[in-house]
């Protein structure tokens, strides 16, 4: 089933050619500007950060970059799309291919999980088989065997804040089994504290089982939003903080953001690039209801361009001062 080509690219709004560093501070420019919480427009805002999200998500990975350019340059954006030979052994791909042995084929298409149908089939995760799942035995009836429904899996876009707060998402699943098609809303919670790669169940949701069989399942695999300002590490949110040269050299009081308001903190005199100061529990939450920490990483900014009058202070403090970081 053909699927409307997104160009990553065009999302973004950088070349084919761009560098990581273009691709990394075009996507946080556009998501601070998008981002659903300062945006007047709520609704088109979040439907762009979901946009720019997704891009970044493949275009932001070496290997998911390196596949995606593999389709070459010359798909037009809007045209229908399918995967070239080779994809599946790469992601398996979300528009499911299932089906017992004699019977029609069916697929499964999510929607409201926070990705496109070119990236769920490109991207997202792989159908997972269930109890039985190889088909009825030869002269066997219905009656005689029961087969359990395959279980499916999908990928759902978690932002920051729902790990803060937690929520709840209405997902829509597609059923095609030949000629018929059957959707079904489920409602998705997703708690406080969930994590990248982990797993939600809806028990039963899956897969119709046959013969008086009980349904598989619907496991929805968390990943989480890339943000503007933070990455994750475990329950630990890492914020890179720029700092003046002289800021470093004379410490600062800086305010820096958090999920959960603004937090104050000293930058010590002294300070050198990449330093780390830890802010304690103004991280995520963990399930436990323990927080991570904040993270502030030191970034020593330089002036691209000074004045006559700067560069001649600069002059001056390189004639007077001693330091040498050479030795």
């Amino acid at each position: 089933m053909p699927v409307q080509y997104k160009d990553y690219y065009e999302a973004l709004g950088v070349p084919r050619t761009a560098s990581d560093d273009e691709i990394k501070k075009s996507f946080r420019k556009l998501a601070r500007q998008y981002h659903p919480d300062v945006a007047r427009d709520k609704k088109r805002a979040e439907e762009k950060f979901k946009e720019i999200n997704e891009a970044y998500e493949v275009l932001g990975d070496p290997a998911k970059r390196k596949k995606y350019d593999e389709l070459g340059a010359n798909w037009k954006s809007g045209a229908d799309f399918r995967p070239p030979p080779g994809w599946e052994g790469f992601t398996g791909g979300q528009a499911f291919r299932g089906g017992r042995m004699g019977e029609q084929e069916f697929e499964f298409h999510f929607g409201g999980t926070g990705f496109s149908d070119f990236f769920e089939q490109l991207f997202g995760s792989r159908m997972r088989g269930g109890a039985g799942g190889f088909g009825r035995a030869a002269g066997f009836e219905d009656k005689e065997y029961a087969e359990r429904g395959r279980d499916i899996e999908g990928d759902i876009l978690v932002t920051l804040e729902e790990v803060m707060r937690g929520s709840v998402r209405a997902v829509n699943v597609r059923h095609n089994v030949g000629r018929s098609v059957k959707t079904e809303t489920h409602q998705v919670k997703i708690p406080p504290g969930v994590t990248e790669g982990q797993k939600l169940r809806l028990a039963g949701r899956g897969e119709t089982g046959a013969g008086g069989g009980a349904a598989g399942d619907l496991y929805l695999r968390v990943r989480l939003a890339k943000h503007p300002d933070f990455e994750v590490a475990d329950h630990n949110l890492i914020y890179e903080a720029e700092l003046a040269p002289w800021e470093a050299v004379l410490g600062v009081n800086l305010s820096v953001p958090a999920l959960d308001g603004r937090v104050n903190i000293k930058i010590p005199p002294g300070t050198q690039n990449g330093q780390k100061l830890r802010v304690r529990a103004r991280g995520l939450p963990a399930r436990d209801g323990a927080r991570g920490d904040l993270i502030v990483v030191t970034k020593i900014a330089v002036p691209a361009r000074v004045t006559e009058a700067e560069k001649k202070l600069w002059e001056q403090l390189a004639r007077e001062s001693k330091f040498n970081p050479r030795m």
